[in-house]
């Protein structure tokens, strides 16, 4: 009887390891999911694979206290020192720069790369893991191009700082109609219309103004295009031209400051109370503003004078043509030596207060024939329109834009983008 039980106890033993080892096979233990650590790239590395260290240029950094900071020796810091120069002066790093150094994931840590970034775009990488290189580098820039629109109820300046828009768009505007229109002389009522791009690094960071490409004011009723358009495919030179494809530069620019105001204007019968009354003739035109405003060549020229003398203070005269020359008094410092060729709207000095003056003014003085005239009185040349043979195609440039600008509602901005992505990737 035992032994009949101790069978039936085995049996029933061997089925029930019999089943469970088919159960088993039937569920198999749980599948083990991985998943990966998310991929963190900057300037085109995978920062996952690195110990990652972030700061600026303080007073007395180097490249190589930097290093030695890190752990790294000397002979191995000259090494790399010697290599860069070539391609980078190491001894350019300035204070309150950012840098990131990307050292080894092992218990020493050692340095593997040093990035420095010279402005939120460019940055310069040492990478010196094995071999060592250097070189250039961009970070990927996005173009959004914007639109917006306003009304003048007070100038210009005030009208576009309202709406956010940014301080370098104002200035455009100013040299695109600085022939066209007088922005000191804005009626309330008065609008503008623009298409312009904008660059933001990774899509977020505000990188600065890319440009404008279209933009319409209206003003006195009257109505003002400008397109931008390019008219030499090997130089990328472009300009702004009208609907009619008539350039709104003139050879001369109105005014030698932005934004400033008619102070005194050229009067050969100018009498002075503080003189009697006596007559004495202001040849020039004086254009109020603040000390240190910088002074704009109004033409392009080759500098003739650029010293200080009497009454004139400090000066810079240039020479455009055989017909044309300009003037500039009472500068705080000159930007240009005698000799040197500027273009119109390259900075020449900066408005100051040498000589006689009772305030801070820059008197601009222009020569026509070797005689002193008033420029606004005066028929001046035209810049150089598109050549004919371009003219077509302008007109077919500008036909998308046009009706664009034609479409976007006042009082609006930013309400729809284009994007374009572009970067420039090491190879």
């Amino acid at each position: 009887m035992y032994q009949k039980s101790l069978v039936v106890a085995v049996l029933l033993g061997l089925v029930m390891w019999s089943c469970k080892e088919d159960v088993e096979k039937i569920n198999p233990e749980p599948f083990q999911t991985y998943i990966a650590p998310v991929e963190l790239r900057e300037f085109g590395f995978n920062l996952n694979d690195y110990v990652v260290k972030r700061d600026t240029i303080r007073s007395g950094d180097s490249f190589g206290t930097i290093l030695q900071r890190n752990n790294m020796n000397y002979p191995k810091i000259y090494q790399i020192a010697e290599s860069a120069k070539d391609s980078y002066d190491i001894r350019k790093l300035q204070i309150g720069k950012p840098y990131t150094l990307l050292l080894s994931k092992d218990s020493l840590q050692t340095p593997q790369c040093f990035i420095y970034q010279e402005n939120n775009i460019d940055y310069v990488v040492i990478h010196f893991a094995d071999s060592i290189v250097t070189y250039k580098e961009k970070k990927p820039v996005t173009i959004v191009t914007k639109e917006a629109s306003g009304v003048i109820n007070n100038n210009l300046s005030v009208t576009m700082d309202s709406q956010g828009l940014p301080q370098a768009l104002i200035g455009e505007m100013a040299d695109i109609y600085a022939w066209t229109i007088n922005f000191w002389k804005l009626q309330k009522g008065d609008k503008f219309k623009i298409i312009y791009r904008q660059r933001f690094i990774e899509d977020s960071i505000y990188a600065g103004l890319e440009g404008i490409d279209a933009a319409y004011f209206q003003h006195k009723d009257e109505d003002f295009y400008a397109f931008k358009f390019e008219t030499d495919s090997l130089t990328k030179n472009a300009d702004f031209f009208d609907e009619k494809a008539k350039s709104l530069k003139r050879a001369f620019l109105k005014a030698p400051v932005q934004f400033s105001r008619i102070s005194s204007r050229y009067n050969l019968n100018r009498r002075i109370a503080y003189y009697g009354y006596a007559l004495r003739p202001h040849k020039g035109t004086d254009f109020a503003a603040p000390i240190g405003t910088p002074i704009l060549a109004t033409a392009n020229g080759t500098v003739t004078e650029s010293t200080q003398r009497g009454g004139n203070g400090k000066y810079v005269k240039i020479k455009h043509s055989d017909t044309y020359s300009t003037q500039y008094l009472h500068m705080r410092n000159q930007a240009v030596k005698k000799g040197q060729y500027v273009k119109q709207g390259d900075v020449i000095g900066y408005v100051g207060m040498t000589g006689n003056t009772g305030g801070p003014h820059v008197c601009y003085r222009f020569w026509k024939n070797g005689q002193q005239v008033d420029p606004f009185k005066e028929k001046l040349p035209t810049a150089e329109s598109i050549p004919n043979h371009l003219v077509v195609k302008y007109q077919d440039f500008i036909i998308p834009l046009r009706e664009r600008l034609d479409k976007i509602p006042y009082e609006y901005q930013n309400e729809t983008t284009i994007e374009q992505g572009y970067s420039i990737t090491k190879n």
